[in-house]
């Protein structure tokens, strides 16, 4: 199967991006293909994941949008971050040289596909649309889980490369779903970055791979979080009924199989407490039980559960534990993901042990705070803690549900992902897959276009380190 990794990658070497406005074009129609597949798509896709069709639909939408998104952000052009400082022949006491800056594609990206979206972070997810958008060409490794959904989308695509006129080298999609084979798309010399989301074992060993590579390459890997929601005293004392109402709808959506599900709740004992987890405790045991997305995935969710028997509270369609901040400190197995329909209540004495909670804690894709105008001072505090420890902070809400939009950040510090700096969701998330390129004193005919005095596509350039749309005279 090495051969058609190789052959896949040398098509991809072949490959050079066309103009923006071609790639834009490109990325339509890929979203038309799969719009294309119709209600086949989400019966396939249903019959492999156990995910409604309603959900399918939603996530096929969101697909085919983000395709749509990164089609009118290189259209516009600006991400480019084009910077111009011209010359200055005369200063003194040396001259100085015209210099420009762009970001350009970094070259070959492999793709892990994910699990829990068979969609949207699959074969046509946000990782190939960025790394397509950025002028990447793609390999994809599809998930064991739903291989005939990734076969379907995988040809969609190839439709919208011959019918788009694009070189094949664009894109290929890996028949072999091995580890072996992921191991090697990693150590493979032609590619020069990975997309990966999935489980924390997973994402480390392939940074352990790309860094003892002869030529260390980044991976942009999302790996899980246990995303704290801290519900604070007079939040909880005036709404914690619809809290538990909220937090027992999120913690189940997916069957619990959401990277951004709250797998802890921090609050301070007391009667508002134990009310609060009685009302959870009770919603979660009543919802229904759902299919998770494989075997597996399953069985080590079960295996889990059964090792942390002495802290189940209740148990259904959704599973409630319960514990206090000194023996949470004690047990280092709390303190790891459960991939499904549970979460873990930490019982905190006072506002002091709420702070030392969230100090503790490790790299997050989000954070929730639940809080009143009357918690302002403490959660002040909390949020300073916060913003350190997670990519997302929430106010009042619940961080299932990842808005796809330009301002959006799907990322976090290590172990969350294994680089907080980027965003696996919006438009940020181009920015994985390029590098940026300085061209110094060199002819105008040989500048990509973005950096020519006339500026044809009226991209915003900073020009001087003035921003501006203008030719530069």
């Amino acid at each position: 199967m090495t051969s058609e990794l190789d052959r896949l990658l040398a098509a991809a070497v072949d490959y050079q991006a066309p103009p923006a406005t071609e790639r834009a074009e490109f990325l339509r129609k890929i979203g038309e293909e799969i719009e294309a597949l119709g209600e086949g798509l989400l019966t396939v896709c249903a019959e492999e994941t156990g995910l409604g069709r309603d959900r399918l639909a939603g996530e096929r939408a969101r697909t085919v949008n983000q395709m749509r998104m990164f089609a009118g952000l290189i259209e516009e052009g600006s991400w480019v971050d084009a910077r111009i400082d011209t010359a200055q022949p005369d200063r003194k006491p040396v001259p100085k040289p015209d210099v420009r800056r762009m970001l350009e594609p970094l070259g070959p990206v492999g793709v892990f596909a994910a699990s829990n979206f068979p969609l949207a972070f699959s074969v046509a997810g946000g990782d190939t649309a960025s790394a397509l958008a950025a002028g990447c060409p793609v390999v994809v490794k599809a998930h064991p889980g739903h291989p005939r959904t990734s076969a379907l989308v995988g040809e969609a695509i190839k439709r919208a490369v011959s019918a788009s006129g694009i070189h094949p080298g664009a894109f290929g999609l890996l028949s072999e779903q091995s580890i072996e084979i992921g191991v090697a798309l990693v150590r493979h010399p032609s590619v020069k970055a990975i997309g990966f989301t999935g489980s924390f074992a997973g994402g480390k060993a392939l940074l352990d791979a790309a860094a003892a590579r002869e030529e260390p390459i980044p991976v942009f890997a999302e790996m899980g979080s246990l995303n704290p929601l801290f519900i604070l005293p007079h939040a909880l004392a005036t709404r914690g009924d619809k809290i538990a109402q909220g937090l027992a709808d999120s913690v189940t959506l997916g069957v619990g199989q959401f990277c951004t599900k709250p797998g802890f709740i921090a609050g301070v004992v007391g009667e508002d407490l134990d009310t609060l987890a009685v009302q959870l405790g009770d919603l979660l045991s009543k919802k229904p039980a759902g299919r998770m997305l494989t075997e597996g995935i399953a069985g080590r969710f079960k295996k889990l559960i059964e090792e942390r028997r002495g802290f189940v509270s209740a148990e259904g369609g959704g599973i409630f534990l319960v514990t206090d901040l000194s023996t949470f400190e004690r047990a280092p197995e709390l303190h790891e993901e459960l991939f499904g329909p549970a979460t873990l209540l930490v019982k905190c004495s006072g506002e002091a042990d709420l702070i030392a909670f969230a100090r503790q804690l490790n790299g997050q894709l989000t954070a929730t705070l639940h809080a009143d105008e009357e918690d302002m001072a403490l959660a002040g505090k909390l949020t300073e803690i916060l913003r350190e420890k997670a990519g997302r902070i929430i106010w009042n809400g619940y961080p299932t549900g990842v808005e796809v939009s330009p301002a959006m950040h799907h990322g976090g510090p290590y172990p969350a992902t294994s680089d907080a700096r980027f965003t696996s969701v919006g438009t940020a998330a181009i920015k994985r897959f390029v590098r940026p390129t300085c061209y110094q004193s060199f002819p105008e005919t040989l500048l990509p276009v973005e950096l020519r005095n006339q500026n044809t596509r009226k991209v915003w350039r900073t020009v001087n380190g003035e921003l501006s749309r203008e030719n530069v005279a």
